[in-house]
């Protein structure tokens, strides 16, 4: 076989490959073998007719053609690992000489992970926010726990915001009253605007048993969009009350005597969380940085394949939640011109990152176990909400090991940015990057590990730097059928 390479851009190379014919043995072999299995040849049992009978039954261009169908993706195979190519997305092709006994010639264009090298990546620079809980983010956690233990009571006054009403609801649409819009005894609190329009501008200055009448648009029901007279009921007014904040108030929200002790302990809670945020912030300024100073090609197809996962998977959240694309709009104060520059921008940030983090790895002949894979099985097996097992297991029959490969070697690679980087806080302070440990379910990492390993026993850890065409997309697959296998 012979293989030429041409370089069309910088992500994107035509391959001309030229095979003689007897170098299409195994093919023909293969093809016989399956047409033998399917025509009805007088004389021979079904697989037994010889190939000369075959060609004479089925037409010599058939068989040729069926059997140039199965060899050109084993010859491109061998071609593009040949010349170490790293193919993304299948390819283009295209017969260009096809002559019996003779020759097979075919072109191949194929996207590519673009050549180039990861340099200055020691030492970046990036600052975060403090870990220090301040007083005042201490007291509005304190104020949240007070909140649980609030009490309503009754208030003899006017309705202000924030109070909790007892409520009915009635509508009349052309002095017709409706009986599909109507509720009892409902439960509200005023200034959340959590219903009807004009509904809380009708309430406050009202008191308990005092009704009133209002006009608003229905935003449901079979009158959606028709203007109606709502009629409002209320028979109970009550405030929350909430707790003195006192030692008493610490022994019924804790386990602490004092208050003194409460608030220390919440603030050690608050830094400790804070020091994770820190770290996680650090490893996104830091790959944003990464990917400011790295100059790299970006194949059109996979950015645009990008594209439209992340717009699937946007519509996809809003079609679960019942909203609508322009109501997702409208609330993100964006323009559709705005909202398509952000996924365009999104998309090739995502794509350039996948490309540098799989070069440093390969630069850096990073690789992965099947203990870090383990690990990896068991912390996305926990954010899911399944076993780490049944995701081992889901991974092999999905075909994602690979994927999860790629997953913890990239990891791995920013791991070593952030390693090197100087990471420090508002107040310059060097922030020491913690060490990752290990799982304390043992017992349960073994297991994912065992089948983890029993999945990928043949499968090559070199493998896991190429670039996986659309990782994301197949990633976010596997982890919403996992989900589906579970339930």
């Amino acid at each position: 076989m012979k293989t030429d390479v041409e370089e069309l851009s910088p992500t994107r190379v035509k391959l001309t490959i030229e095979v003689p014919f007897e170098e299409l043995e195994h093919a023909f072999d293969v093809t016989y073998k399956s047409l033998a299995k399917q025509v009805r040849i007088k004389g021979f049992r079904p697989g037994k007719a010889p190939a000369r009978l075959i060609d004479r039954y089925v037409g010599r261009g058939a068989v040729i053609s069926e059997a140039v169908n199965h060899a050109v993706p084993e010859l491109y195979n061998e071609a593009i690992q040949k010349e170490e190519i790293f193919a993304l997305g299948q390819p283009d092709v295209e017969v260009t000489k096809l002559e019996d006994n003779d020759e097979l010639a075919f072109t191949a264009e194929v996207d590519v992970r673009p050549k180039f090298e990861v340099k200055d990546y020691k030492g970046i620079e990036v600052t975060v926010d403090n870990a220090a809980a301040t007083d005042e983010q201490v007291d509005e956690q304190i104020g949240t726990l007070r909140e649980r233990f609030s009490t309503l009571v009754g208030a003899d006054r006017p309705i202000e915001d924030g109070d909790h009403l007892s409520i009915d609801l009635s509508a009349a649409v052309d002095g017709e009253k409706l009986e599909d819009v109507a509720v009892s005894g409902y439960s509200y609190e005023v200034g959340t605007n959590a219903m009807l329009e004009g509904l809380d501008e009708t309430l406050r200055g009202m008191e308990a048993e005092g009704e009133a009448t209002f006009k608003t648009t229905l935003v449901g029901g079979d009158h959606e969009g028709e203007e109606a007279d709502v009629t409002v009921t209320v028979h109970s007014v009550k405030v929350k009350e909430l707790p003195e904040l006192d030692d008493e108030f610490a022994q019924l929200a804790s386990e602490f005597d004092t208050i003194d002790e409460l608030r220390e302990d919440v603030r050690k809670r608050m830094a400790d969380v804070r020091r994770m945020q820190q770290l996680s912030a650090a490893r996104d300024k830091a790959l944003e940085k990464l990917i400011e100073s790295v100059e790299v090609p970006l194949p059109d197809a996979v950015v645009d394949e990008e594209i439209t996962r992340r717009r699937q998977s946007l519509e996809q959240q809003l079609a679960q939640s019942g909203l609508t694309k322009e109501a997702y709009l409208e609330s993100q104060e964006k323009t559709e011109e705005e909202f398509e520059e952000e996924l365009k921008t999104g998309a090739n940030s995502a794509v350039k990152a996948g490309f540098i983090l799989d070069q440093l790895a390969l630069q850096e002949d990073l690789s992965a176990d099947q203990g870090e894979l383990s690990q990896y099985v068991f912390e996305q097996a926990q954010r899911m909400g399944v076993s780490p097992d049944q995701l081992a297991q889901h991974l092999v029959e999905s075909n994602q090991i690979r994927v999860a490969f790629t997953e913890v070697v990239r990891g791995k690679a920013m791991d070593l940015v952030l390693a090197d980087a100087k990471v420090t806080d508002e107040d310059g302070n060097v922030i020491e990057t913690p060490q990752v440990e290990a799982a304390e379910d043992t017992d349960v990492v073994e297991d994912a590990a065992k089948a983890a390993a029993a999945a990928t026993e043949d499968v090559e850890v070199v493998e896991t730097v190429e670039v996986v065409e659309d990782d994301a997309a197949e990633s976010e697959k596997a982890d919403e059928n996992a989900k589906d296998d579970s339930k």
